[in-house]
């Protein structure tokens, strides 16, 4: 499987291990990952591809619209009994 817009991802490496992210844009060594709160679509990670392990889900188009959506649609992905929610930034 390839890194392609919406697919959802889980950091490998760096201080957002173990974080799950959606890719916004995908080149040959790193790609732009999001995840709504800490990283917003306006300021993208860029990621190295081998820090980056894949799931099998692809977000569609609708739950990329804003940064809302990308919260919700990354929720399901927390670990079991994970309280723990995406910090917001000022303004958000």
């Amino acid at each position: 499987m390839d890194f392609i817009r919406g697919s959802v991802v889980r950091a490998r490496a760096g201080r957002d291990k173990g974080g799950f992210f959606v890719v916004l844009e995908a080149g040959r060594h790193f790609a732009l990952i999001c995840d709504g709160g800490r990283r917003s679509l306006r300021r993208p990670k860029k990621k190295n591809l081998l820090h980056l392990t894949l799931t099998k889900s692809v977000l569609d188009e609708g739950s990329m619209e804003n940064d809302r959506a990308i919260r919700k649609a990354l929720r399901s992905f927390a670990p079991a009994g994970a309280e723990d929610r995406v910090p917001l930034e000022e303004g958000s």
